[in-house]
């Protein structure tokens, strides 16, 4: 097939897939016509019944927490992955390794970029451990809370400190942290059903005042462990990005 015969077949695959997103759209409701019933029974009873004004977490980690593990154990196995298929690539190389874009020049880090990435690395520490800490409370939660936390250790490789990426994040710590976080998770289901009583049941003290630290029982735990899982599998499918990229550089020199 000529590259013209495959630019007229995407374009006609394009303007089929346009066709069937605008068909769709045009069957949606109105912008803010929620037809119900289920998220205005939720609205009623969520507050009430697990002390979470953060009624998304209590979504995410309660009444769909089965299928909130199926998601984090999709981004756990992505990780596992990445990292197995990396490894075992240095692993088998054999002979220099060869770089894609011989010749070409890396400029190192600026200090602008240095000085902007080395200064937000704190705040984005203090930013996802808050979000993954507060699910209960406001709308933030695990997911959001670790990729904000992955972000600080990337920060700090692009403020051109990638040592200091490597010793912040161990190899085995970063493996060893991420298997913690989804295990977890999945713990506290498996401690409900020890107890008699349904898979990921609320089985902790809700608390005595809605919206608290302190409040919505295990909705706050498995939060913190899907944070921990989350900026471990991100900061670990990043180390070992780089730690390749680093290898075919030094194979081509």
């Amino acid at each position: 097939m000529t590259p013209g015969q495959r630019r007229w077949l995407f374009l006609a695959a394009m303007a089929c897939l346009a066709v069937f997103l605008v068909w769709g759209l045009a069957g949606l409701p109105g912008f803010g016509d929620y037809p119900g019933p289920y998220g205005d029974i939720i609205n009623r009873i969520a507050v009430s019944q697990t002390n979470a004004t953060g009624v998304v977490s209590a979504i995410n980690f309660e009444y769909r927490g089965f299928d909130t593990v199926g998601e984090e154990f999709i981004l756990f196995v992505a990780a596992a992955g990445v990292a197995t298929v990396l490894r075992r690539l240095r692993g088998e190389r054999e002979g220099p390794a060869r770089d894609e874009a011989a010749g070409r020049e890396l400029q190192p880090t600026s200090e602008a970029v240095r000085v902007v990435a080395l200064a937000l690395t704190g705040p984005a520490v203090v930013m996802g451990w808050y979000l993954a800490s507060h699910a209960q409370t406001s709308p933030s939660g695990g997911f959001q809370g670790g990729v904000v936390l992955a972000t600080a250790f990337v920060l700090v490789y692009l403020g051109g400190q990638f040592l200091a990426f490597e010793r912040i994040s161990p190899v085995d710590l970063t493996d060893a942290v991420e298997a913690l976080g989804a295990g977890g998770f999945a713990a506290v289901g498996i401690a409900a059903m020890v107890m008699g009583l349904p898979y990921l049941q609320n089985f902790l003290p809700l608390g005595t005042v809605p919206g608290a630290v302190s409040s919505s029982g295990t909705i706050a735990l498995i939060s913190f462990f899907v944070g921990v899982e989350v900026a471990a599998a991100f900061v670990l499918i990043v180390g070992e990005l780089l730690d390749q990229t680093l290898l075919v550089r030094q194979g081509s020199e």
